[in-house]
């Protein structure tokens, strides 16, 4: 019997509202990054149903991806830092203290307050797991970018 193969692959599309091109690479049924190039990769498609979403949020139309399954790969606790942030609503903001809390860490603690800077400045899927609702946290994207993610939601 045949084991089916996952699809896989990288796609990309320019978003004239980011001044950029927005690119995920896809391994199986998961999103493994994403990325705001100049210029994307060589081997990339531009047809894919993510990046019709994609195109659809920077046009105004809600969406927080909730239901896109993302593939983390980084370590326990980073992984908890951003499968918290990702409990953030769309056109809502949390600190890096609130999300300190949502990951059951400790604000009172720098050490932990650290972690989750550097677990949001090391998101491999910013937008999908959006960083850019944390108001004094680091993000993943270019800061121009955040800026922009962040005016589509009214933050």
């Amino acid at each position: 019997m045949d084991t089916p193969t996952a699809d896989a692959g990288i796609y990309a599309r320019d978003s004239a509202y980011l001044d950029c091109h927005v690119q995920f690479g896809e391994a199986g049924d998961r999103i493994i990054s994403l990325s705001f190039p100049d210029q994307p990769d060589p081997d990339s498609g531009d047809d894919h149903p993510l990046l019709d979403r994609i195109e659809d949020y920077l046009g105004g139309v809600e969406d927080g991806f909730d239901d896109v399954t993302v593939g983390l790969t980084v370590p326990t606790d980073q992984r908890r830092v951003l499968e918290a942030v990702r409990e953030i609503p769309y056109g809502e903001e949390g600190t890096v203290a609130q999300v300190t809390r949502m990951a059951d860490m400790d604000p009172d603690e720098s050490e932990d307050l650290t972690a989750v800077r550097e677990a949001l400045a090391a998101n491999p899927v910013p937008l999908l797991i959006p960083d850019h609702r944390v108001r004094d946290g680091p993000s993943a994207a270019p800061p121009p970018v955040e800026q922009k993610l962040r005016a589509v939601e009214g933050l």
